[in-house]
């Protein structure tokens, strides 16, 4: 057991290293945690009645949160094992909830989904959790009791402590069942530390990524020329398919693909779409970005998802208008803004 904990402990210092940077005091904690449930892992099952106890690890954004679980879930060893995004998993959740013929055998929707999901994996690492959206609050809190309930240890990370969760007044009693169901079942783990790791003047880790490499861009044609852009032509604009729509985009580049702010984020789009996007294209344009305080709600909580998605998937980004954080919205009206401007903060702009 030891022999696990000791081999964990040193790939993450030795992945730190390859980025240029070492274990922050605030993440050591987890280090350790996360190095422990690696030697619990790597005993057979049989040899214990009880899984290893599973981990929530939340802080603010960019406190490498993410770059914890990643690391963690690399250095175990293959087979067993899923990673996924909240986004995606509960994309993925939803439709295989309501594809028609879910129910069969005497099988609820949501064990099945969850069943084909992650079939006989034995650890589940699940990114960026949250609770906004009460329509989902019901799914949100089955998800967690089945997983819980079965001997899959669940390792997730957020920017909310469990009481956080779901934080509109309004709906947040919808959910206290699950958050006393996570403090009483999941370690919880604090990485809040005074640094924002994307905000430091170098964020970019050697070989890059392709977020990294995205652009904050004036609607200035000779500013687009600089970075290799054309405004498209009308010739250019084509339908592009997305989850369970078309959209209509302004360009169609190879891997490169061009909306405007109005397509994308003020109509009826959703994550879905988003994600259907970054499993096509490496490169995502977004024209017409205006100030988020002067968007509408929805326009805002579609952006800041958009922002989620393209980073998570590591695709790069290019924004041009206005820099959409320029003039601060009411933080009440959009959930998880901080997040969003930490992610942007990572986007080059054009001097």
């Amino acid at each position: 057991m030891h022999k696990h904990d000791e081999a964990m402990r040193g790939h993450f210092h030795e992945a730190a290293a390859r980025r240029g940077f070492s274990v922050a005091p605030a993440q050591q904690a987890a280090v350790e945690r996360l190095s422990r449930l690696a030697a619990e892992l790597a005993r057979p099952a049989w040899t214990f009645p009880k899984p290893p106890r599973d981990l929530y690890v939340w802080g603010p954004v960019g406190r490498g949160k993410s770059w914890l679980v990643d690391t963690f879930y690399e250095g175990l060893p293959p087979g067993r094992k899923r990673r996924l995004h909240f986004h995606d998993f509960f994309r993925r959740l939803h439709d295989g909830v309501t594809r028609p013929g879910a129910r069969h055998d005497g099988q609820s929707a949501v064990d099945r989904a969850l069943d084909e999901l992650i079939g006989d994996s034995r650890i589940l690492v699940f990114d960026e959790f949250h609770a906004h959206d009460a329509g989902d609050a019901m799914l949100i809190a089955r998800l967690f009791r089945t997983l819980l309930d079965r001997r899959i240890t669940l390792v997730t990370t957020s920017n909310y402590p469990p009481a956080g969760l779901m934080p509109d007044p309004l709906y947040h009693h919808l959910f206290e069942p699950t958050i006393k169901l996570i403090e009483e079942r999941m370690d919880v783990l604090d990485v809040t530390g005074p640094v924002d790791f994307r905000r430091l003047a170098s964020p970019r880790p050697a070989g890059g990524r392709r977020f990294a490499t995205g652009l904050c861009l004036p609607p200035d044609d000779t500013a687009l020329e600089a970075f290799g852009l054309t405004v498209p032509t009308p010739a250019e604009s084509a339908a592009v398919q997305a989850h369970l729509r078309e959209l209509p985009a302004r360009a169609v580049r190879g891997e490169l693909v061009w909306f405007g702010f109005d397509v994308l984020c003020e109509t009826a789009t959703a994550v879905p779409d988003y994600l259907a996007l970054a499993e096509r294209f490496g490169t995502l344009v977004l024209d017409g970005v205006p100030p988020l305080a002067t968007a509408s709600t929805d326009g805002r909580q579609r952006f800041a998802n958009l922002v989620d998605v393209a980073c998570d998937r590591d695709i790069r980004l290019v924004l041009i208008g206005s820099d959409p954080l320029s003039t601060p919205a009411d933080p009440t009206l959009t959930r998880d803004l901080d997040r969003t401007a930490s992610r942007l903060a990572m986007l080059q702009r054009a001097a």
